[in-house]
């Protein structure tokens, strides 16, 4: 178990974040008689889990909808759906951003074309190759 202090310095997640997710429900932690707060360990994967969620743009409402279904043992259809709905929104996203990209591309040279896609990792090229599957 972790005190807030120590869970800050674990996750480098300040400790007046850690506070206010505490407070709205993203974390949950037990109390001592004294009233310290104290963490279980899987509330390290739990910020992972919200920073991750913070970089897809989600909404903290949205997170905390995803770590309820994540440890919950009966999944509610109606949170469920939304998260389907918010990964279709990412991917209508991620869409439009590749066909700006490969409209760009086309106006490059080949030098200038084979340039840039050295710079891009082979797991963002696999990735990127799949969406346009997916995304027709």
């Amino acid at each position: 178990m972790y005190r807030i202090g120590e869970l800050s310095k674990q996750s480098q997640v300040s400790k007046r974040t850690i506070d206010y997710y505490t407070k709205i429900g993203l974390l949950d932690c037990d109390r001592s008689h004294n009233n310290y707060r104290y963490y279980h360990e899987d509330a390290l994967a739990d910020l992972k889990m919200i920073e991750q969620c913070q970089q897809m743009n989600m909404t903290l409402h949205e997170i905390k909808d995803r770590l309820t279904v994540m440890k919950s043992l009966e999944v509610d259809p109606s949170i469920l759906e939304k998260q389907v709905d918010h990964i279709r929104n990412e991917m209508d996203h991620l869409h439009n951003e590749l066909h700006e990209v490969l409209h760009a591309m086309e106006t490059l040279g080949d030098d200038e074309r084979k340039r840039m896609l050295k710079q891009v990792s082979p797991q963002a090229l696999a990735l990127f190759q799949t969406l346009m599957v997916f995304s027709g």
